[in-house]
């Protein structure tokens, strides 16, 4: 005879969160990635990096930024790289900018979209921007102005770095995060991202800040930028699409990384994120050898630079019948 206990109706689970059935990955290589390797890589194998990655299927690439040569060489020739990126149809072309300036220059160039990066933690953003975040919201809002004025389409995004901690600060309270989140976005930005810039995120952390910030920005909350530093890169990618992100940015041969995160490796790999995706049946329109290929040549571009990312070693397994992932 059942007990009482094993009669009763089995307690109800929890429905799985339904998944997307396609995303977008930005590549920040060209960005993120090479603005941390002092050797200048030549414009024409940026230029071939822009073709072959659009070749592989990619349509949205951080070509540069508008930053002073003087302190960024390697990004002089971002609006050379934009003139280019242009030419190839349907290819949205992004570049970051800085401050007032950089953006008059990203307006002016044709890209497509903007992206404006912002420090939760307050001591990360007077290192990096030598501004309080408060500071970096009315520069925000000068942008804005600026681009309604001149007539231009592009997009802005604004990008909110250390969101989950910070090497310098430490703990950054999601309440400050959730706070200029709410500023920004009175400003009149197009988009939002939330950055987890140093590694200090868990999936855990991920899914409860993404769903506060969904709360608040809707369907403006549009990017996940995550750093595999202690090797948690991709399950946040994983946490984030849970609650609704679609799309991702990485970088090639996970390169990249924050100067303030000394030893640090850098950006979740581009290869591994279109892995997890494929594996999982979620498209991302990239061919995968491809995509390895271009990561070959970018290696051997990149002589004696330590690259990251995990599935270049092993390939992709028998199971995957197809290389269009």
């Amino acid at each position: 005879m059942l007990s009482s206990a094993s009669a009763s109706p089995q307690a109800a689970l929890p429905e799985k969160p339904a998944l997307p059935r396609q995303v977008s990955i930005r590549e920040v290589g060209l960005r993120d990635g090479l603005q941390s390797i002092a050797t200048v890589m030549p414009t024409a194998r940026k230029l071939a990096w822009i073709r072959d990655a659009y070749d592989a299927g990619q349509r949205e690439i951080e070509v540069g930024s508008f930053v002073p040569a003087r302190l960024l060489p390697q990004l002089a020739d971002t609006a050379e790289l934009v003139a280019y990126a242009k030419t190839l149809p349907g290819l949205v072309t992004s570049v970051l900018v800085p401050n007032l300036k950089g953006a008059e220059r990203a307006i002016e160039s044709g890209a497509d979209l903007m992206l404006l990066p912002i420090s939760a933690s307050h001591a990360h953003s007077l290192a990096n921007l030598r501004k309080t975040p408060d500071e970096v919201v009315q520069e925000i809002g000068r942008i804005r102005a600026a681009r309604d004025a001149s007539g231009s389409k592009i997009l802005i995004e604004v990008g909110f770095s250390t969101a989950f901690g910070c090497t310098l600060q430490g703990r950054v309270e999601p309440s400050e995060v959730l706070r200029l989140l709410q500023l920004v976005l009175d400003a009149g930005v197009d988009r939002v991202g939330l950055a987890d810039t140093v590694g200090y995120a868990d999936p855990a952390m991920v899914q409860d800040l993404f769903e506060a910030a969904f709360a608040i920005a809707g369907d403006r909350l549009a990017c996940g930028h995550f750093h595999d530093t202690r090797g948690m890169g991709v399950a946040n990618v994983y946490a984030a699409l849970q609650t609704g992100v679609t799309r991702f940015d990485a970088c090639l041969a996970g390169i990249g990384g924050c100067p303030h995160a000394p030893g640090a490796s850098g950006n979740v790999a581009s290869e591994d994120l279109v892995y997890m995706f494929a594996s999982m049946g979620i498209s991302t329109g990239i061919d995968f050898d491809k995509l390895m290929a271009l990561r070959t040549q970018v290696a051997g571009w990149l002589e004696g630079e330590t690259l990251h990312g995990t599935l270049w070693r092993a390939g992709l397994p028998k199971t995957m019948l197809t290389a269009t992932v």
